[in-house]
């Protein structure tokens, strides 16, 4: 060991120490329970436990792939998922950019104010608000077109409206918060590249087009290829309160189906295999957006 490499050791100790306690995290709740994938090959019960449980090989998945059911609800966690990515993707950015565009700090400060709030509420509170305002029989939008046209529209048990609704209410809690990291990205531009554009004569939207977008590109990348990997990670909270029997055919998703086979039915192994799949795909789509992304050198990998 040279004393270069000593030195340098001994000079990153405290840094080590403070990852200590998120590489115990990561070790303790994200890789250790990898090893009850096993269960998704596998009859599990509760008296055999994990490990003696008869070995049944690829029988679950032939099980899961051979219901109609699992092919609707593996549909309904594509498309959902998708809507969620690709519909609510860009609303963080736009909203970072106009957000770097404010030039009262007061008005700033309470936009981002209100904005971030939604973020820290939970879904059984979004759910409270979205029931408040779409409710048949007393919300307050229904309210409103009862007084107008005479009839309600029942949109928490209409599909296309349900949908509309959980996309929705999934952009307003996380836009504010995610448009934080493009704001931190927007810091990094160079001003004399505004000024350099103004005096060429471009146009607001010009200067985002040109020198704002490519300048947070790089970002934008990032956050593309992580959304990527949740794309068959639709949330069990966000469609769980919203969901109803009557939509069942358009909300039913893989994180409902595990709750509701596994957790309350009890087939453990069906929904194991069920949820070694939806990682498999978000690892294939990961690295689908990286080799894409690498395509136009802006990889992680």
């Amino acid at each position: 060991m040279s004393p270069a490499f000593r030195k340098r050791l001994k000079a990153n100790i405290p840094l080590m120490i403070m990852f200590i306690p998120g590489l115990l995290f990561y070790a303790i709740f994200k890789y250790a329970p990898m090893g009850g994938l096993i269960i998704a090959f596998k009859d599990y019960n509760f008296f055999d436990g994990v490990w003696n449980s008869p070995w049944v090989g690829m029988k679950n998945f032939e099980t899961i792939f051979s219901q109609p059911q699992t092919l609707n609800v593996i549909r309904n966690t594509i498309v959902l998922s998708i809507l969620n990515v690709f519909v609510g993707f860009p609303f963080p950015i736009m909203l970072a950019i106009l957000l770097n565009e404010v030039r009262q700090m007061w008005f700033k400060r309470t936009i981002q104010t209100i904005v971030y709030l939604p973020h820290f509420f939970s879904w059984v509170i979004i759910g409270g608000f979205v029931v408040t305002l779409f409710s048949t029989e007393t919300g307050t939008i229904n309210y409103w077109l009862r007084s107008m046209f005479g009839e309600p529209f029942p949109f928490l048990f209409h599909p296309p409206s349900w949908i509309s609704i959980y996309v929705g209410s999934g952009i307003w809690k996380e836009m504010g918060f995610s448009a934080i990291i493009y704001l931190a990205a927007l810091t990094t531009i160079d001003p004399s590249l505004y000024e350099s554009a103004s005096l060429d004569g471009a146009s607001k939207f010009r200067q985002i087009w040109h020198v704002t977008l490519p300048g947070i590109s790089s970002t934008i990348i990032l956050m593309f290829i992580l959304a990527m990997g949740r794309l068959m990670e639709v949330g069990f909270d966000h469609v769980y309160v919203l969901q109803n029997a009557i939509v069942s055919q358009v909300s039913e998703v893989i994180s409902t189906f595990i709750y509701r086979i596994g957790l309350q039915g009890a087939q453990f192994s069906l929904t194991t295999a069920m949820g070694l799949f939806e990682s498999l795909v978000g690892l294939i789509m990961v690295l689908f957006a990286n080799w894409l992304a690498r395509k136009y050198d802006r990889g992680l990998w």
